[in-house]
Formats: structure tokens, sequence, C-alpha cells
């Protein structure tokens, strides 16, 4: 499995591809937006974690430039920001983000159970898609 984690702070960063690559996933990660779009061309991740809250451009630009393209409209996205508001929950989902987690109430437990998740539906969509 391959994972992009989409986030400007290098804390997070850090922990996060470490946690990640003891699951055995394989991670790429990217620090703003614009890198995020980028590397989820090159990468072609199959799933990626996005921040909101960045430079150049923010998580829910991201999300709008990701729906444009078919291609990258496949990959799902949890956002994965201390941004909890209700509304920026219900934004991020109205532009396609599959879940969101609070990054501030962190649970590495929950992070992976998200993962395996949104992954078993995701093989489960495509399975329909070919049949």
């Amino acid at each position: 499995m391959r994972v992009l984690l989409i986030e400007d702070d290098k804390f997070f960063q850090k922990f996060y591809a470490v946690k990640l690559k003891e699951q055995n996933i394989e991670v790429d990660v990217a620090s703003d937006g614009e890198e995020g779009l980028l590397k989820m061309r090159q990468f072609k991740p199959d799933l990626i974690f996005l921040d909101l809250i960045m430079p150049k451009a923010d998580g829910f630009s991201v999300l709008k430039s990701r729906q444009q393209d078919v291609e990258l409209a496949k990959i799902p996205v949890i956002v994965f920001s201390t941004l909890g508001q209700e509304n920026d929950v219900k934004l991020a989902k109205s532009l396609g983000a599959n879940d969101y987690i609070n990054k501030s109430f962190f649970d590495f437990g929950i992070m992976m159970a998200k993962i395996n998740s949104i992954m078993k539906s995701s093989r489960v969509e495509n399975i329909m898609k070919s049949s």
C-alpha cells in the first residue's frame, strides 16, 4: 500500500511517516498543497492524508483540484487537520474527502482503522465497477 502524506508540519510528517512505515506502508511526503498535487500524479498513492492549513495551496484547494482530475478523484482522501469545526468537516467531505481525523485528538489505532475501512470499501467499489 502507498500513502501520500500532505502535511507542512515537519514533526507530524516525520512522526506519521515512521508510524505508517512500521505498518509496512510505503509513504511519500509533500510539504504544501502544490507539491501534494504534483506527488499525487507522480507517486500514484492508494490513499492520501491531507492537512487543511498549508502554504501555497490549502487542503480545500487541493480537494477542489483533485475533483477536477478524473484519475486523482479516484484516490481516497482522509483529511488530517487541527481544524475540527463541523463546517470544515462538511466542506472537506463535500469536496470529496472520504473521512476526517482531528489530529489534535489523535490515536494511531483510529488512523489504522480508518485506513483499513477506506481501503476495503475502495476495493469493493473497484471490483463492482469492473464487473
